[in-house]
């Protein structure tokens, strides 16, 4: 599935405004982290577990283990934007 992928503050500096990203069915938030800092780079260094970094989905806030579906958008963000 394809979800789009925006980030804000900070992180849209170091990694862009948005990606698109195809993962495996029943994927969760946690799940796109984990496939983003696995590209290495900046990604890695900006999403890394040891960072501070909040998460929505489709506009709510939600916590990491939040299941996606099939053109879902997830935003990344610092804790203060």
């Amino acid at each position: 599935m394809d979800v789009t992928v925006r980030y804000f503050a900070s992180l849209r500096e170091a990694l862009g405004a948005s990606e698109s990203v195809a993962l495996g069915e029943g994927a969760t938030v946690a799940a796109l982290r984990d496939a983003l800092i696995a590209r290495g780079g900046r990604h890695a260094e900006v999403l890394a577990r040891g960072r501070a970094v909040r998460c929505a989905l489709n506009q709510t806030m939600v916590a990491e283990d939040a299941a996606l579906a099939p053109g879902a958008e997830v935003a990344f963000f610092p804790p203060v934007t």
